[in-house]
């Protein structure tokens, strides 16, 4: 018999339904074709969702579904589970079932059905598989216990799933005790790394992780102390970041990560000073002094004090690291500008200033350090001048350029020019002309460009 013919004369509407309706469908599937009975079994399904059958009949409908999970093809078991996983009325035996079949059919149920409850779920994420586990990190709401059994013995395939599930809330918890477990897989940091609202503190560790495998990768062509060095900066800068964008629940918790790390380190409190920003310096020390917070403040605020000096001793800071903290918190007190966004140059400049005042030999580390957070922020003022300069629309380049010094001697100081007019015929395209031998004027050489980089530049403006 035809599957189309299914719809009509076996699967009635509800007023003309034949109380032996379910047993004549039951004896057509046993010669039906693959397809016909999958299509049959997703009419019967929907007919016991949607019609108002009589409950006798209703009944053996559920009975006939469930014998129709022993069907050889796994065809007809999917189009009962595709047409039954979302729906509350569902006959609950035969979704348990369905959860324990197949793959490709319980995924469906797994993923969808309302009908499983939470500790369904949870037993499901002890005893199922990859691909059991994977469908239940999809459900679009997942119990708070299930996502803790997921981060807990979940396979990784599942918990990268359940991180993926941006419609679901993860606790900072389960998070976390997925990141213990697959840490140290750079996919699966990326991966969290993506998560809206992802804690400041798990944030952090992530970009320990990172710059644990920087050093190991750079190793491989650079000196290893070198590579460890460039990996720790790595890590220093995205964690000032991070604290300078954290809200201020979250710095405790950011802190105490970062003292668990070992990265809570003289080098990273000294950068974060001199990027404006004191938060993270102040929790620091109430973590290490076991002070409240608002006393460490208190103490800041008179960075030269022998109160600052006690509270620093009493957080394990060394002698020649105060001084340069002392000169940064006295810096950070004057400077106007916005904290975070990196190093700031005059900060840099005025501590190391302070430091060499002080011709201190326990200060030669700490001034080594200070100067490559001075060429590093040189070297990031001068990239936003630049895109700034680019941004800028000068217009049309005049045909010569003067750069001489406008204070020097015209008749002694030789005048540095660019000539961006065209070359005279035959001239080569590039000359670099000795001045002539008489000449009062121009004792610089003349630069002439070719006339092809001439009509670009005249483009571009």
């Amino acid at each position: 018999m035809h599957a189309n013919r299914l719809l009509t004369e076996f699967l009635p509407a509800p007023s003309c339904a034949k109380s032996d309706i379910v047993r004549r469908f039951l004896a057509w599937v046993q010669s039906a074709d693959t397809g016909a009975r999958a299509q049959g079994a997703s009419a019967l399904a929907r007919a016991y969702l949607y019609s108002d059958l009589p409950p006798a009949i209703r009944a053996e409908a559920a009975l006939a579904m469930t014998a129709l999970l022993d069907d050889p093809s796994i065809l007809v078991r999917q189009a009962l589970a595709e047409a039954l996983c979302r729906a509350r009325e569902a006959p609950r035996t035969l979704i348990l079932l369905l959860a324990t079949g197949d793959s490709e059919a319980a995924a469906a149920v797994l993923q969808h059905s309302p009908v499983l409850t939470e500790a369904d779920l949870i037993d499901y994420v002890a005893s199922g598989n990859a691909a059991a586990q994977t469908a239940i990190a999809r459900r679009p709401i997942l119990p708070p216990r299930a996502k803790a059994a997921l981060a807990e013995t979940g396979q990784f395939d599942a918990v990268r799933a359940l991180i993926e599930n941006l419609a679901t809330d993860c606790p900072a918890e389960v998070l976390g005790r997925i990141f213990d477990r697959f840490g140290d897989d750079p996919s699966l940091r990326e991966a969290l790394l993506e998560r809206p609202a992802l804690p400041a503190a798990l944030r952090a560790r992530i970009a320990v992780a990172a710059a644990k495998d920087l050093g190991v990768e750079a190793s491989q062509w650079m000196a290893p102390e070198r590579a460890e060095r460039v990996a720790r900066e790595a890590r220093d800068q995205a964690i000032c970041t991070i604290a300078s964008s954290c809200r201020p629940g979250e710095r405790a918790e950011l802190t105490r990560a970062l003292r668990a790390a070992g990265a809570l380190t003289p080098a990273l409190l000294l950068r974060s000073l001199l990027g404006g920003e004191r938060s993270l310096f102040a929790q620091a020390l109430a973590e290490l002094s076991g002070l409240p917070t608002p006393r460490v403040a208190a103490f800041m605020l008179e960075p030269r004090g022998e109160g600052f000096a006690a509270l620093a001793r009493r957080a394990g800071v060394r002698s020649g690291v105060l001084s340069a903290f002392r000169a940064a918190l006295a810096a950070v007190k004057t400077h106007a500008g916005e904290p975070g966004d990196g190093l700031k140059l005059p900060l840099v400049k005025k501590v190391i200033d302070e430091c060499e005042e002080l011709d201190d030999p326990a200060l030669a580390k700490v001034l080594a350090l200070l100067w490559r957070f001075a060429a590093e922020a040189a070297k990031a003022e001068a990239a936003r001048f630049a895109r700034e300069a680019a941004s800028t629309s000068v217009g049309r380049l005049p045909p010569l350029l003067e750069f001489s010094p406008v204070n020097d001697d015209s008749g002694h100081a030789p005048k540095l020019t660019a000539d961006f007019g065209w070359p005279p015929t035959g001239a080569a395209m590039l000359e670099l002309a000795a001045p002539a031998a008489n000449s009062g004027d121009d004792k610089a050489p003349r630069v002439e460009l070719p006339s092809e980089l001439v009509a670009r530049l005249e483009d571009a403006a």
